[in-house]
């Protein structure tokens, strides 16, 4: 004999969040989910090529900081120039912090033969590109800078002058400078 199992009444899912209903928050959530989808390669590129040990973090703080301050943006169109300002300086700082963690390490390890990238920071680079990559590690960090911002990003002197903080003046010369200890490394490595 069967027995007739009485069909359950539907249970809706539980949201893993609850559901954003103020206006502002509705409209940062899209903004920085909106920004994630187009410019999160482009931000890891730019961290790889500045030098970040670690391009993803660098990249995840960005973007929470700009989620957390997303409401004091004057402007959300400018959210990608605050993006990449952002990422510049984190990695800037996270360079620095490095520097001085070995001065003060009494007996710094060796180190490695060979860098071991992230899956994503060497899909991202082709083979082909690292003597490129390689010198261009080797330069002062503001002429890396300029030169990535410049010619990887085509960026505007006055765009990179205020993401680096500095004036067109002092674009022109690191990027100058830059590109020619770029050029002199590359031809001697031929």
């Amino acid at each position: 004999m069967r027995q007739h199992v009485r069909p359950s009444t539907p249970v809706a899912p539980v949201p893993l969040a609850p559901a954003v209903t103020d206006p502002a928050e509705l409209e940062r959530e899209t903004g920085v989910a909106r920004l994630f989808e187009l410019h999160y390669t482009s931000m890891l590129r730019l961290a790889v090529l500045l030098g970040a040990d670690d391009p993803e973090n660098v990249v995840a703080e960005a973007y929470y900081q700009i989620y957390r301050k997303w409401r004091r943006l004057r402007d959300v169109e400018a959210a990608e120039a605050y993006l990449r300002s952002t990422v510049c300086n984190l990695t800037r700082m996270r360079i620095r912090h490095l520097q001085v963690a070995r001065k003060h390490v009494e007996n710094p390890p060796e180190p490695p033969d060979e860098t071991v990238a992230s899956a994503e920071s060497t899909a991202l680079l082709r083979d082909d590109q690292r003597v490129l990559i390689d010198a261009l590690q080797q330069l002062p960090a503001r002429q890396r800078e300029a030169l990535v911002l410049r010619h990887w990003l085509g960026l505007k002197e006055s765009e990179i002058a205020a993401t680096m903080g500095i004036s067109c003046g002092s674009v022109k010369t690191h990027t100058s400078r830059g590109l020619a200890a770029l050029t002199q490394a590359m031809e001697t490595r031929r």
